[in-house]
């Protein structure tokens, strides 16, 4: 049986997510996954709400999150990526569904971004399959 998934992205670094979405389309299909919502949010902080708001739809039985966190100058991103992490694994373990996290850092480097689009896109995709079907 085929099962229903949403992509989840943030739009800033749109034009890394539109690569990572692209991928993740692809894999979902090749994998017999259908993609049967697309959201787009600011950035992760907004992920969580967003996630918890798809996952009250009985057609979604899981979801792909992809955004990025840089390394900055101060500790932010490291907050963030603690913050939006830990509401996540909250949300899959209070709805039983579960997520593909393509969210690149905290703290990755600009010049890391561009080679790890695709693979982590690919392999959120791999995850969440596994996952659905545990």
């Amino acid at each position: 049986m085929s099962k229903n998934i949403a992509i989840l992205a943030t739009e800033f670094h749109k034009e890394s997510m539109d690569k990572m979405v692209k991928e993740v389309r692809k894999t979902a299909s090749n994998q017999g996954l259908d993609v049967v919502k697309e959201v787009w949010v600011p950035g992760c902080y907004e992920v969580p709400l967003a996630l918890k708001r798809l996952f009250t739809s009985k057609n979604i039985d899981g979801a792909v999150i992809l955004g990025i966190i840089e390394k900055g100058n101060t500790k932010h991103g490291l907050v963030m990526g603690l913050v939006v992490h830990n509401a996540i694994v909250r949300l899959e373990m209070e709805t039983d569904k579960p997520v593909g996290m393509g969210i690149l850092g905290p703290e990755i480097l600009p010049r890391q971004i561009p080679l790890r689009l695709k693979p982590y896109a690919k392999r959120a995709v791999l995850a969440l399959k596994t996952m659905l079907s545990i």
